[in-house]
């Protein structure tokens, strides 16, 4: 699944959850609107209610791009 789609579900679901990353808390829609077109399609899988983490190229879960938390 690509970043955007993750987002993209977030926003639909109409989840009240921050997205955390080392400098801020985001919403799912600002994130869809600042993020780059070229990080909108990193591969991502999400652990509801705990992160968001990139897929390495070999199909691995690489580093954490955003923590889950409830606002």
């Amino acid at each position: 699944m690509r970043l955007r789609e993750i987002l993209e579900q977030i926003v639909a679901n109409g989840n009240s959850v921050l997205l955390c990353d080392s400098n801020k808390d985001w919403e799912a829609c600002e994130l869809l609107e600042n993020l780059s077109e070229m990080r909108l399609k990193r591969q991502a899988h999400m652990v509801p209610g705990l992160y968001i983490a990139e897929i390495s190229d070999s199909g691995y879960l690489g580093q954490v791009l955003y923590r889950i938390k409830s606002k």
